[in-house]
């Protein structure tokens, strides 16, 4: 088993997931087994009861595991089925750990962080590494692993795993283990010039830890200039050829070509005495195709998502993504209009008439109505309204889960005049409960 393991530096959010999936996309392409798996230092056992605006949407698995929306993107790019051991948090390790204890496991020994907790993180990664993702259920040859260590290297609560991972190099041997760092290279407005010194601070803290980068992956926000990468490979200790430039593009999808071009999988092959070929294979070319037909895209189609989490767009990531393939898949380009539902209610526009009519003049010029699921009663006025313009106007709409509830609400209070239709979820009293 080879295991790459992916850290951050400098800030949270700067694109690990992409850049795991991207990764594992393209040694897939070269014919090898591909697995993943995210660590997530929260203390929580499962991203199941988050706010959305915590984490973004929780995605869920085959098994019914409620987990971080970043094993979205590995089953998207990898065409695989994880389980909800791939996502690994602080909670569930010490709750496992604990419950070795509790048996008596320990034989009366003093549990600690080293070696308990940073042996149970090791022995999880290996045994969750050989289960079957793929349909023809042979072992992985590679796991992917994403560790968002509290975001960024240096975080109090992402330590037990950097130390289980220092450790781990070691047990796996060098040939079997590699680690990219993902970093940041910003660039002021106030001189246009692109920095470096976030990225040798993080590399520093990095193998102050005990972990050396094998792979630094630099993201900004236009294409980096050459001096900037000679001067990354001076002060962080590393060729030239292993500083990887990923700036800003029209879609996640041109992601492993960028990695592809910079020569990653001649770089894998060595490092990891991998049995592939230099050259991609034709899954990776149709991923150009892909990519290129995305970009060149000519007909616009806008679906209005009338949504209560409209303020991250992360919220809604599986809606915006099923709407994104579908629309590419009949060369379409997807303009998602985000509107916040209580935008829509009556009360807004005694409030904020400006906010009202805004968000009233996106949905009347939407091609379609989308309403995914929600909690809570906040808002579903406004969903309703929304519903009931799009049937009345006979326009395209599409009610996911409580989308769909509210729909048949709708249609029970205006065309069966059921006034007192409800959802028992909202009213338990309801003369007509509807669902």
């Amino acid at each position: 088993m080879k295991y790459i393991l992916v850290t951050g530096g400098v800030i949270s959010g700067i694109g690990k997931g992409i850049i795991a999936s991207s990764i594992g996309t393209i040694l897939k392409s070269c014919g090898l087994r591909v697995t993943a798996i995210k660590i997530d230092p929260y203390i929580n056992i499962d991203a199941g009861t988050f706010s959305p605006y915590e984490h973004g949407e929780v995605f869920v698995l085959n098994d019914g595991g409620e987990v971080d929306l970043d094993l979205g993107n590995y089953e998207r790019f990898l065409d695989i089925n994880l389980y909800k051991d791939n996502n690994i948090t602080t909670g569930k390790i010490y709750q496992h750990v604990i419950n070795k204890e509790r048996h008596g496991d320990y034989l009366g020994k003093t549990v600690q962080v080293v070696p308990h907790i940073t042996d149970a993180v090791q022995e999880w990664v290996m045994n969750q590494a050989k289960v079957p993702v793929d349909d023809d259920r042979k072992e992985p040859q590679i796991c992917v692993i994403e560790a968002s260590l509290g975001g960024t290297i240096g975080d109090i609560e992402g330590m037990p795993f950097v130390e289980a991972f220092r450790q781990f190099q070691f047990k796996a041997k060098r040939e079997n283990f590699c680690n990219i760092h993902v970093s940041l290279v910003p660039q002021p407005n106030a001189t246009g010039e692109q920095k470096t010194k976030p990225t040798q601070n993080s590399v520093r803290a990095l193998r102050g830890l005990g972990l050396s980068p094998d792979l630094i992956v630099c993201r900004s926000a236009k294409p980096i200039e050459m001096a900037v990468k000679e001067k990354i490979s001076m002060f962080c200790h590393v060729e030239p050829e292993q500083v990887i430039f990923i700036h800003d593009v029209s879609s996640t999808y041109r992601v492993p070509i960028l990695l592809e071009e910079q020569g990653i999988i001649k770089y894998f092959k060595q490092r990891l005495n991998l049995p592939i070929d230099d050259q991609p294979s034709d899954l990776l070319m149709k991923w150009k195709k892909m990519a290129c037909r995305y970009e060149r895209l000519l007909k616009v189609c806008s679906i209005a998502l009338v949504g209560k989490y409209t303020k991250l767009s992360d919220c809604y990531a599986s809606v915006f993504k099923a709407l994104e393939h579908s629309a590419l898949a009949i060369n379409y380009k997807l303009d998602l209009m985000y509107i916040d539902s209580t935008e829509l209610e009556r009360s807004t526009e005694a409030e904020n008439s400006v906010k009202y009519h805004q968000a009233w003049h996106k949905l009347c010029k939407a091609d379609g109505i989308l309403v995914p699921g929600g909690f809570g009663i906040r808002g579903t006025e406004g969903k309703l309204q929304a519903i009931s313009w799009a049937r009345s106007k006979k326009k395209p709409f599409l009610g996911v889960c409580l989308g769909m509830q509210l729909a048949v609400v709708e249609f029970a209070r205006n065309c069966l005049n059921w006034k007192d239709a409800n959802s028992t979820e909202f009213d338990p009293d309801t003369k007509n409960p509807v669902v």
